[in-house]
């Protein structure tokens, strides 16, 4: 998929994923590629980034854990993080909606296409 569509989405897209349970970095970047069905494949330099950014928005919180034996930070959603999501899930609605509306228009009543 390309870079630039996701380009505004990618906040909303971590914060799903991150929804239901903590998970690490890498596991994040999995969950994207099996929730999209192997259409998204996001580089570490993007999602890294965007998890601190998330984070210093208090709409995560990381601590260290220890996964396979490994020592990983692993991300939750906080309260505010939740509700950013569902106000991420509200405009994606709105936006595709409209988007939509646009791409696939219906023929006006009265008229054939």
């Amino acid at each position: 998929m390309n870079a630039d569509a996701l380009r505004g989405h990618m906040d909303a897209l971590l914060l799903s994923v991150l929804e239901h349970e903590p998970l690490h970095g890498y596991a994040i970047i999995e969950a994207l590629q099996a929730r999209s069905g192997g259409a998204l494949n996001v580089p570490t330099g993007t999602v890294y980034p965007a998890l601190r950014r998330l984070e210093q928005a208090g709409y995560l919180a990381s601590e260290w854990a220890t996964v396979g034996g490994r020592k990983r930070r692993t991300y939750r959603l906080t309260s505010s993080g939740h509700k950013s999501l569902a106000g991420e899930r509200a405009a994606w609605r709105e936006f595709s909606g409209v988007i939509g509306g646009v791409l696939e228009p219906r023929p006006a009543r009265g008229q054939h296409t």
